[in-house]
């Protein structure tokens, strides 16, 4: 199954080829690398040779951007009710992943139509895309961890931006694995579980994450702390190579197997591309829920 982000006005995939692609960010172009557009970009677009800012990967690792005009330190971009800081960081991301916003709608929808109190939890949160939606749509209160303080604290902005300061988020720089088997202890349970695991990482004291060895380890201790009747259990991973279909069949082994009425769904997210019909891949997803 395919999802596109389609709902956005602040952001645009104006073109993608060539292992590279070219957006809008509110009035900013930027040309950035993308290993999965590996198809021709159409050399009509006079924008690639002209971006406000252009990441250049390096043979070596990492890269550096090239700045053709003088761009503020941050500026920010709207989607619908959220307001997000954009800034161009030196791993080439811009502190927000706007495929993701497929991903907030279907939670928000879901969290709206709860006849109950919602409690989310947030992991590899980063700077809160899925936190903001999910407060804004109601949840009760939003946990929101990541093993980055820089992060945690982007995320913050972002909730002073969107407005939700009333709101109950509580904010939690811990290693995600960690923070879930101290919530056990804890008796703490959450309706709906949120993830966007990397595919290699480091906690706030050197623990290493690797997504193909943990995340079977990271769910199981996940369904220890849902809630008898939970909401969802929401799966993102950009990992080359781990297809959709495994993350169906983690999740179909594991959630529901505990929770047999549920449904597991599995598939790609993507962005679609202004300047013709293509989709460009932005990872995959794998989710648990009910029917409504």
């Amino acid at each position: 199954m395919k999802q596109i982000a389609s709902d956005w006005h602040d952001y645009e995939c104006i073109d993608a080829g060539q292992q590279e692609k070219l957006e809008r960010w509110g009035n900013v172009i930027l040309r950035r690398p993308d290993p999965q557009a590996a198809w021709h970009k159409d050399p009509k677009e006079r924008l690639w040779d002209h971006p406000d800012a252009h990441y250049h990967r390096s043979k070596k690792g990492g890269g550096n951007w090239e700045f053709h005009k003088k761009l503020p330190e941050y500026w920010t971009i709207q989607y619908k009710d959220l307001t997000f800081k954009v800034s161009p960081t030196g791993f080439k991301h811009t502190g927000l992943f706007p495929e993701q916003a497929v991903n907030w709608d279907w939670m928000s929808q879901k969290i709206k139509s709860a006849d109950r109190e919602i409690r989310v939890l947030n992991l590899f949160a980063y700077t809160g895309g899925a936190t903001m939606a999910c407060s804004s749509a109601g949840a009760k209160e939003v946990v929101h961890v990541d093993a980055s303080k820089g992060m945690v604290h982007w995320a913050k902005e972002n909730m002073e931006l969107s407005h939700l300061q009333d709101h109950t988020i509580r904010f939690i720089v811990d290693d995600v694995l960690k923070f879930v088997q101290r919530e056990k202890r804890r008796n703490h349970t959450y309706h709906a579980i949120v993830m966007d695991p990397p595919s290699y990482g480091r906690g706030p004291n050197g623990e290493m994450w690797k997504l193909e060895d943990q995340l079977p380890e990271l769910i199981s201790a996940c369904i220890d702390i849902l809630d008898e009747k939970p909401l969802f259990f929401l799966i993102n991973a950009y990992t080359t190579g781990f297809s959709s279909i495994t993350l169906e069949n983690i999740l179909k082994t594991t959630i529901q197997k505990k929770y047999p009425a549920g449904k597991v769904e599995a598939g790609e997210i993507g962005l679609p591309v202004t300047h013709n019909d293509l989709v460009l891949p932005c990872g995959i997803y794998g989710k648990f829920f009910y029917e409504d």
